[in-house]
């Protein structure tokens, strides 16, 4: 689940906490928000930030497979 949270002090400073988004598309999400809100002052990367998406790929290698016809 994406969350997205805001904690907005008496000051007027704004903490923002992205929570469910891997890698460098949390940047994506929050740059229109954070024009509208002024300075960045600092940021902390999260372990999601630094997490790569995981994707599953597989291959069939066709030559080798053995068929019906081949056991006898």
């Amino acid at each position: 689940m994406e969350t997205l949270e805001f904690i907005i002090y008496p000051d007027g400073r704004v903490k923002e906490m992205v929570t469910g988004i891997v890698g460098r598309s949390c940047e994506d999400v929050t740059r229109k928000i954070e024009e509208q809100l002024g300075n960045v002052v600092s940021r902390e990367q999260t372990s999601d930030f630094y997490a790569q998406s995981a994707h599953q790929t597989s291959t069939v290698d066709t030559q080798n497979r053995a068929t019906y016809s081949d056991w006898g």
